[in-house]
């Protein structure tokens, strides 16, 4: 069965003031409801990638298009956009605020839930990534590293996306808490029947959560595929990334 494709990156050239493009001429695709992972080494246009598709960069050429439609940058309506839920590196809470509006932020400023129906849901957003209720009143600060991923990833499911953005998830993380974040990722991914796409430094959370992988490489796509195709070194380049091994001899 062919795979629908959720996303499409076309064409898509990026370059700030003049500068080397960070993208050139990239084609990608994520189909719906599979895991992409993009990796790459620094300053490849990962996160680039990424933010073309949430609308925060216009390409100087190119579209991306969800669901067949293009992505209008700067559009805080735009419909595609409006599917995403997005975990971001540092988790990027608003400490002034307790843990249940920073998940419920959405609903509340957004969608104009209902104060109470928005707290409602946003425990049920906590409980679904093993943080009590209890936790819904404290503030950012008060939580663990772990915690504070946790509650974004919350924030990220609230609103039962169709589309998942994860930006180095495990980033800062000890290998045990990170291992918990991976399977979260992966259970919240299947609950939601999302599309899933993560960049990420971390070779142990791309095996964990990929049904597909990218690498960039110079603004490009270097190679794509199923993750087995990794793991069978389809590609010297990327098998020799995912090992962490030096071209040079």
């Amino acid at each position: 069965m062919t795979e629908r494709v959720k996303i499409a990156w076309k064409n898509i050239t990026v370059g700030f003031d003049g500068r080397k493009p960070v993208l050139k001429d990239l084609n990608l695709e994520a189909y719906e409801g599979r895991s992409l992972v993009i990796i790459g080494g620094s300053g490849t246009g990962k996160s680039v990638t990424i933010k073309t598709a949430l609308g925060l960069i216009r390409p100087l050429s190119g579209t991306v298009e969800i669901d067949g439609v293009a992505v209008q940058a700067g559009h805080e309506d735009d419909p595609g956009v409006a599917q995403i839920g997005m975990l971001f590196q540092s988790g990027a809470l608003f400490d002034s605020l307790p843990v249940w509006k920073n998940v419920a932020f959405r609903l509340l400023h957004a969608e104009h839930v209902d104060a109470d129906e928005a707290r409602t849901r946003a425990i049920e957003a906590l409980e679904q990534v093993d943080l009590d209720a209890q936790v819904a009143d404290q503030r950012p600060g008060s939580l663990s590293g772990g915690m504070l991923k946790r509650a974004a990833l919350a924030r990220a499911i609230v609103a039962r996306p169709k589309i998942l953005f994860f930006d180095e998830p495990t980033t800062g993380l000890d290998p045990v808490t990170a291992d918990v974040i991976n399977k979260l990722i992966v259970r919240q991914v299947k609950n939601l029947g999302a599309t899933a796409v993560s960049i990420t430094h971390d070779m142990t959370s791309m095996r964990h959560i990929a049904d597909d992988v990218a690498m960039v490489k110079d603004g490009q796509i270097l190679w794509r595929g199923a993750l087995d195709g990794v793991e069978s070194c389809a590609n010297d380049e990327v098998c020799r990334f995912v090992r962490g091994e030096s071209s040079e001899e």
